[in-house]
C-alpha cells in the first residue's frame, strides 16, 4: 500500500533442452505501476532453487546479491545470471546433465517484498523399462536409482513416463519413478495388464516402502557426447572378450541407456544382437522388417545369457573429448 509491489514473471513456463546443451531459464522482476526494476533503497537478492518431486523440499542452485554470487552442488561452475537488463534474473545453465531436469523457482527479494516464478526444464530423451539380471521385481527404490545411473540414465519422473506413454510406450511390469511411486504405461489394454476392458493409461500402484518394496524401474536418458556403434569383429565373443574388444578399439562396452538413446534419438538400426555392459544382449531396430522385429520399432531384448559360454557381437561407446 505504501509503494510499488514487486512482481516476478517467467515469460515461458516450460523450456526444452538436451544433455550437454546450454539453456536459459527466463525470469524478470518489476514493480507494479512503475517501469523501474527496483526502488533503489534495498539491494536486490535473487535466489534460484530446484523443487523436488514431493515439492516439500528445495535444492539450492544459485544466489546473487550485489556483487556476491554463489552456486551450489553440481551446479557449481555451470550456472550464472544472464543480466541482459537491470531487471533480468534469468538463469543460464551450461553443460546440462540428466539430473538438471525438473522445476526451478526464481525468487527475488527486495527489503520486505518478495515474489517468485516457476520454470520447468524438460529434456529431450527416451524412457525405458529396466530390470536386472536377477529378473522381474528385484529392486528397491535406492537400488533402482543406482541401476539407472549404472546404465547412463536417471530414474524417470511421472511426467517423463506420461510423455513416453503418449508416444506409444506399452509395458506391463510396474516400475519405480523418481517421486517414489510405482506405475506402468498401457496403450493396449489386455487381461494380464489391468484387464482388457480398461482404458489405456498410466496405471498407478501408489507409493511403496522405498527400502522393502521391490519392483522394476523406468529410466530416462538423453543424447550423449560420443559415438555408439556395433563393433565389426571376425568372431562372436563371450562377455569378457566383448569388454576387451571394445577397450582395444579405444572405447568401452556400451550401456543400456546408450543403446536406447542411439535408437530413439539417432534412429540407429542394427539387426545384430550384441553384449552390453550389464551383461544383457540387445539390438536396436528403427525399421521393422522380417526377422528383425517385424511388428514394431524397438530395442529388442535377447536376455542375460551365460557370460562365459554364449557368443554374441558387442556394442561399444567411444566418448568424445
Amino acid at each position: 500500500e505504501n509503494g510499488p509491489r514487486l512482481l516476478v514473471v517467467a515469460e515461458q513456463a516450460k523450456i526444452f533442452s538436451h544433455r550437454g546443451g546450454n539453456v536459459t531459464l527466463p525470469c524478470k522482476f518489476y514493480h507494479e505501476h512503475t517501469s523501474t526494476a527496483g526502488s533503489g533503497t534495498h539491494k536486490i537478492r535473487v535466489k534460484w532453487t530446484k523443487l523436488t518431486s514431493d515439492y516439500l523440499k528445495e535444492v539450492d542452485v544459485f544466489v546473487a546479491m550485489g556483487h556476491h554470487r554463489k552456486s551450489y552442488g553440481n551446479y557449481q561452475g555451470r550456472v550464472f545470471l544472464r543480466e541482459s537488463s537491470e531487471n533480468d534474473a534469468s538463469l543460464i545453465i551450461t553443460n546440462i546433465i540428466l539430473e538438471d531436469y525438473g522445476r526451478y523457482k526464481c525468487e527475488v527479494i527486495e527489503g520486505l517484498e518478495d515474489d517468485t516464478a516457476v520454470v520447468a526444464l524438460n529434456l529431450e530423451g527416451v524412457v525405458f523399462p529396466y530390470s536386472p539380471r536377477l529378473g522381474r521385481y528385484n529392486l528397491n527404490f535406492h537400488e533402482a536409482q543406482q541401476a539407472c545411473l549404472d546404465q547412463d540414465s536417471v530414474i524417470a519422473s511421472f511426467d517423463q513416463l506420461y510423455d513416453a506413454w503418449r508416444s506409444g510406450l506399452d509395458w506391463c511390469n510396474a516400475g519405480w519413478l523418481s517421486d517414489g511411486s510405482v506405475q506402468y504405461p498401457i496403450t493396449k489394454p489386455r487381461e494380464p495388464c489391468g484387464g482388457k476392458n480398461t482404458v489405456p493409461g498410466v496405471r498407478n500402484y501408489g507409493f511403496w516402502d522405498k527400502d522393502r518394496s521391490r519392483y522394476d524401474v523406468f529410466c530416462f536418458t538423453s543424447n550423449f557426447n560420443g559415438r555408439f556403434y556395433y563393433l565389426i569383429h571376425p568372431t562372436k565373443l563371450t562377455y569378457d572378450e566383448a569388454v576387451q574388444a571394445c577397450l582395444k578399439d579405444g572405447a568401452q562396452i556400451a550401456k543400456v541407456g546408450q543403446i536406447f538413446a542411439a535408437w530413439k534419438l539417432l534412429g540407429y538400426d542394427r539387426c545384430d544382437a550384441g553384449w552390453l555392459a550389464d551383461g544383457s544382449v540387445r539390438y536396436p531396430i528403427s525399421r521393422p522388417r522380417k526377422r528383425c522385429s517385424p511388428n514394431e520399432a524397438a530395442v529388442r531384448f535377447v536376455g542375460f545369457p551365460d557370460k562365459k559360454h554364449k557368443l554374441y557381437g558387442v556394442y561399444c561407446f567411444r566418448a568424445y573429448n
